[in-house]
């Protein structure tokens, strides 16, 4: 029986930074992982300004395109709006998952490649069955469909309709310097510039169809692209995610098994990195119970604006209004651009 202070269950962006953030903190810590470096998934791919903050104060650098602000496009209507803290950056996630990775493996901190879908549990730590690890706590850092939290009983059932997300990068030159988004009836078209050459175009969307059917929703933005995409789609879903808790026991929850509300705005990576950060903070502090709080007040901001969004996006009273009302208020727009992050 192996035994160690933290064991991290998944080796994306949250639980790498946790991690990281373990062993420089003096925690002996594993992270289990079962699929090789570097993980791609469908992902936006834009860091928001705080989370490129957060990968600063880590000392890391990660290679790509500058993101000055946010665009909303519907039709003949635009609003955009810059980011005031500081630069975002539009990054392919088989890149920042490089530099966490190798950064991770720099600190001395082993990467398994183990499945873990159960844990038990008594009042001195968590044993994983089968795989012969025992820890003084247990991180889950294994995404939306979270087994680790499944196993333990923690997820909430969802009443919204379920949201979709789909993402094929392209080879032509970005032609802003922004996030734009395209909004359509039931869809919107997130593109981010990656490189001199090189854009992604990921889709939200409540509606199952295959991506270029729901990409000939957005006639403007499918006339600059070409035919075929550079790399295949990528799919996830359903987005929303909820849990009964962020801390069971032993057992911390992170990123986007912590509890996911909607990509639509671009804040999960951000996210991952500060729940790493505070969850690190709380068990060398030796208050793990405060985590919880500590999440929340973290992500308070996002929930009740992306909650906002999506709830008025699934209205179809609503829904067509969202960018006209931005357009007509853009000092509004930029406030909501910039609260987050």
């Amino acid at each position: 029986m192996r035994s160690t202070d933290l064991l991290v269950v998944g080796g994306g962006p949250a639980g790498l930074a946790t991690a990281l953030h373990a062993a420089r903190a003096g925690l002996d810590t594993v992270v289990a992982e079962p699929r090789p470096a570097p993980v791609d998934k469908a992902c936006g791919e834009g860091l928001m300004p705080g989370a490129v903050r957060a990968l600063t104060a880590l000392g890391l650098h990660v290679p790509g395109h500058t993101l000055t602000g946010i665009r909303y496009v519907q039709g003949p209507r635009r609003v955009e709006a810059a980011f005031r803290r500081g630069e975002g950056l539009g990054v392919r996630r088989t890149d920042l998952h490089t530099v966490l990775h190798r950064a991770v493996l720099d600190a001395g901190v082993p990467v398994l490649p183990l499945r873990v879908d159960g844990v038990r549990q008594d009042a001195d730590g968590v044993t994983v069955p089968g795989a012969g690890l025992r820890a003084r706590w247990l991180v889950a850092a294994d995404g939306l469909h979270s087994p680790v939290r499944r196993s333990l009983g923690l997820d909430r059932p969802t009443r919204t309709p379920p949201r979709y997300g789909l993402r094929r990068h392209y080879a032509v030159p970005p032609w802003t310097s922004h996030v734009e988004v395209h909004w359509g009836p039931d869809a919107e078209a997130y593109v981010t510039p990656l490189g001199p050459r090189l854009v992604g175009v990921a889709l939200l969307t409540s509606r199952r169809a295959p991506y270029d059917t729901q990409l000939a929703g957005f006639p403007e933005l499918a006339a600059r692209l070409p035919g075929h995409g550079r790399h295949p789609v990528r799919g996830a879903g359903p987005l929303r995610r909820r849990s009964r808790t962020r801390v069971h026991g032993r057992v911390l929850f992170v990123g986007d098994a912590a509890g996911y509300v909607d990509a639509l705005t671009g804040e999960g990576v951000c996210l991952a990195l500060t729940g790493a950060r505070a969850l690190v903070a709380n068990l060398r502090r030796g208050t793990p119970a405060r985590y919880g709080a500590d999440w929340a007040r973290a992500t308070r901001r996002y929930r009740v604006l992306t909650e906002l969004l999506v709830g008025a996006r699934q209205r179809p009273a609503l829904a067509p209004h969202i960018v006209p009302v931005a357009a007509r208020l853009p000092r509004l727009f930029a406030a909501a651009v910039n609260v987050l992050g």
